[in-house]
């Protein structure tokens, strides 16, 4: 399961008030191949001049049949322009096609790499399924606007220029005609392309939700089985897709619009040519041959008008594409994570919070001063009711976020003044829901130590008691455990996670709620495993079962983000209400223990619960 290496990051995001335009964006994107791009304009134009030729040599073929000469010359020219065209055409295709693969490419790199990166509290914020269709669906039609789209238009606009010249060498009166014509639906268009674009970045919001929808339904199957939510979670999810049907009919409504001006306008400019040549050449100030190969101009200008055409709509769907992509550019990321970090070395680290403050946003303040030190290579319990900071202390310890005051130390040095990369190279965290990743047993063991040997992967399954299920199941090691890690049970994800951080040889161990889905059995012997990892590393643990947490050498007790007291269990009982109404309430204290200020005896129970 190890990534494979990352590519360089891209280059920091401009401040709001530089933030470039659309097009602009664009043009970056193709730049890196803008000599491909220019070698497969150049194809497209010679095939375009090819057809250009195509018409005056037409009107020598009509001239030497006219005029009784052998016309075997021109039409051996015509046919070769023909296979020219044809050739040069197949030839452009391909460039630009590949082209257009190694674009998006490039752009779904980025968008992986910074989002892998994003920091948490974006994260947080953000529906996974809506940043995934950024990758997929808005990366591939910036890929077309980028590629095809710049193509499109330039040969659309340099074809269009050539043929307009070489009709005004024909006839400049009819030329007047024509682009009296053509300038009309130009305007037209002018007005209509620009809302392609707002219905197009509507579609890609709306698909967005409908990926976040999925996501969110998807990710908790099975909850939503069990609560029969089946039909609430499609009526939401059908709702977005109705959103995104929508925003898609304006869009094709506008580009249905497009697509009538673009061919009206050849129409409408051949009719004109037709009626005015026409007249000329009745009064003899035209030949028919000349009008012939005007005409054939003028059929020749649906296809530059076409290629436009396409080509400005297809940079209208890329450039309603484009915010929503470059938005993740300006995404917070962790720049310091992809730095290799010293290897772990020396003693046990003590960790200290010092006044520590720390608020999520739109909240309340979730720490409100919190000091306290976990000794080095000791058990350090960290317990309170619940919303008490006790999680949010582990995720300011690994800097998921940073505090807004005070001060976080790991031997002494603030973790403010390390790289993100090694702060978390020092510490080993098993979560509380103790998420597996798709894979085998054994990718998941080496998530965090790829290059384990086999020897401690042996240790680590003996003392998270997992050696038993490996023997049992017919691939050890290699056995598949599904998505989200579905093929195990809780106890058995929450002993992996265990295994994993013990694996790392970390000089922090945090354990949140680390034995919440353990039996009597198993949970001994994670504790004989904490008590082991204890003697070389910090051991900080979460526990609502204060059985766990007994024998820890410091208990701080949290309550409402600030730190209430700190001792041991037999001094706490003793000392602090909110303990000993904690421990009385999961049987750890008797009539024996109640101290000064203790709750009645029809609160808590008179007897003590055997060991394990």
């Amino acid at each position: 399961m190890t990534a494979p290496p990352s590519p360089p990051p891209p280059a920091a995001a401009p401040s709001p008030a530089a933030q470039p335009g659309p097009l602009r964006v664009l043009f970056g994107y193709a730049r890196p191949h803008r000599l491909v791009l220019a070698a497969s304009l150049l194809l497209v134009l010679a095939a375009s001049v090819s057809g250009l030729v195509q018409p005056l040599v037409a009107q020598r073929v009509l001239e030497a049949l006219a005029a009784g000469d052998s016309a075997t010359g021109p039409i051996a020219w015509l046919a070769a322009l023909v296979v020219a065209g044809a050739g040069l055409t197949g030839l452009q295709s391909w460039w630009q096609q590949r082209t257009a693969e190694r674009v998006v490419r490039q752009v779904r790199r980025d968008l992986v790499f910074r989002l892998i990166r994003l920091r948490v509290p974006e994260l947080d914020r953000r529906a996974p399924g809506d940043l995934i269709a950024r990758v997929t669906s808005d990366s591939t039609l910036l890929q077309n606007a980028a590629t095809e789209g710049l193509v499109n238009v330039a040969n659309g606009t340099l074809s269009m220029a050539g043929a307009l010249v070489l009709m005004g060498t024909v006839h400049a009166g009819l030329l007047g005609v024509t682009v009296a014509v053509l300038g009309t639906v130009t305007a037209l268009l002018t007005v209509v392309l620009p809302r392609i674009r707002r219905a197009v970045s509507r579609a890609q919001e709306s698909v967005g939700a409908v990926g976040a929808a999925l996501d969110r339904t998807l990710g908790a199957a099975r909850t939503v089985k069990a609560n029969g939510a089946e039909a609430r979670e499609t009526a939401a999810a059908e709702e977005a897709i109705d959103g995104a049907y929508r925003a898609g009919l304006t869009g094709a409504r506008y580009a249905a619009w497009v697509r009538v001006l673009s061919g009206v306008s050849v129409q409408a400019a051949f009719l004109a040519v037709l009626g005015v040549g026409g007249a000329l050449v009745a009064s003899g100030e035209l030949t028919a041959p000349a009008l012939i190969a005007f005409l054939l101009y003028v059929f020749y200008l649906a296809g530059p008008i076409g290629s436009l055409v396409a080509g400005l709509g297809t940079l209208q769907l890329g450039l309603g594409a484009v915010g929503r992509v470059e938005e993740v550019g300006r995404m917070p990321v962790e720049e310091d994570v992809d730095h290799a970090p010293r290897p772990v070395q020396g003693p046990p680290p003590a960790v200290e919070f010092d006044d520590v403050r720390f608020s999520y946003p739109g909240r309340g303040p979730a720490l409100g001063g919190v000091s306290f030190t976990a000794p080095a290579g000791g058990q350090t319990a960290l317990v309170g009711l619940s919303g008490a900071g006790k999680t949010t202390t582990f995720a300011l310890l690994q800097r998921f976020y940073e505090p807004t005051a005070g001060r976080i130390r790991i031997g002494g040095v603030d973790i403010a003044e390390l790289g993100r990369a090694e702060v978390r190279r020092r510490i080993a965290y098993v979560e509380q829901d103790a998420p597996v990743m798709a894979g085998t047993l054994e990718e998941n063991l080496r998530y965090a130590e790829p290059d384990a040997p086999p020897e401690d992967i042996a240790e680590a399954l003996r003392l998270t008691r997992l050696d038993a299920l490996v023997a049992r199941l017919p691939e050890g090691l290699r056995t598949p455990v599904g998505s989200r890690g579905v093929t195990l049970s809780g106890g058995e994800r929450q002993r992996l996670a265990i295994a994993r951080a013990l694996l790392r040889r970390p000089e922090v161990l945090l354990l949140d709620e680390a034995t919440a889905q353990l039996d009597a059995r198993n949970e001994q012997a994670l504790r004989e495993a904490v008590d082991s990892a204890a003697r070389r590393c910090t051991v900080i643990l979460i526990a609502h079962r204060l059985s766990t947490v007994t024998g820890a050498d410091r208990i701080v007790v949290l309550e409402h983000g600030r730190v209430r007291a700190v001792g041991g269990h037999q001094e706490l009982v003793a000392s602090d209400a909110l303990y000993r109404e904690l421990a009385a309430s999961q049987l750890l204290v008797g009539e024996e223990d109640g101290g000064p200020g203790a709750p009645p005896l029809s609160r808590r129970p008179a007897r003590r619960p055997s060991a394990g």
